[in-house]
């Protein structure tokens, strides 16, 4: 049975290993079938072929990948490079791939797409999220509540719908939540293995990160415990039992 292979971009440890345990836990994926990476610590392995995993999942991260390349750090560099090295390889193939928050903006920057900071950037907590006529009927989001709240929180955003791609959850504040490109290939905006646990987790860590005022964060962090989460969870869920 193939393994997921699941790419992580926070150079946090603290925040990194929480989010493989989210990653597994609302995937309900057993450790053993996945083969976790931090690319802040790791190079890909030499001749990587994504076939021979059942599905990528990427997570988030602190890094912008519409961010001027000369402002950007050695380390974000690296990073962003490793994962966007793969991209051929999932489209071309159209394997199985989830992206998470960051993993939404390196697909689009992939596909040609606007990812910017012009607009559409949400701050840290509860988005309300809806289906579209398409995300009615995706095998990923099919069946979910056709309006539902996600953890969010990204200074950049997809603009427009990238050219192939098909339109599966919007909302007000950014109306690109998750896409799919060809039959296989999807990302989210919000992030599909968060609680507010994790939220909770996450505003303590990158507080002085420029996601918000510092000084807001029991604020923020009490929001995202009166939020009723649920859906996002499912829908990396069903990635992993479709294709696992």
């Amino acid at each position: 049975m193939k393994k997921f292979l699941i790419l992580q971009l926070r150079p946090e440890t603290e925040a990194s290993d929480a989010e493989f345990a989210s990653i597994l836990n609302r995937a309900g994926l057993d450790a053993k079938r996945a083969h976790r990476i931090r690319l802040d610590r790791e190079d890909l392995p030499a001749g990587l072929e994504v076939m021979d995993y059942a599905g990528v999942i990427v997570g988030g991260g602190p890094g912008c990948v519409s961010d001027d390349p000369a402002s950007k750090s050695a380390l974000d560099t690296k990073i962003e490079g490793a994962i966007m090295g793969l991209m051929p390889q999932i489209t071309a193939q159209d394997h199985p791939y989830m992206g998470c928050c960051y993993g939404l903006g390196i697909l689009a920057a992939h596909l040609g797409g606007d990812v910017s900071k012009r607009q559409y950037g949400e701050p840290v907590g509860p988005s309300e999220c809806r289906l579209t006529e398409h995300g009615a009927q995706d095998p990923l989001t099919a069946g979910l509540h056709s309006s539902f709240e996600a953890f969010v929180g990204h200074k950049e955003a997809v603009q427009s719908l990238p050219d192939g791609c098909v339109h599966l959850v919007a909302s007000d504040p950014c109306p690109i939540q998750m896409i799919r490109w060809g039959q296989n290939v999807y990302a989210t905006q919000f992030h599909p293995e968060a609680d507010a646990a994790d939220f909770e987790h996450r505003i303590n860590i990158y507080k002085n990160y420029g996601y918000f005022p510092p000084e807001d964060a029991q604020k923020l962090i009490d929001l995202c415990h009166s939020a009723t989460v649920t859906q996002p969870g499912e829908i990396l869920r069903r990635f992993v039992q479709r294709y696992g």
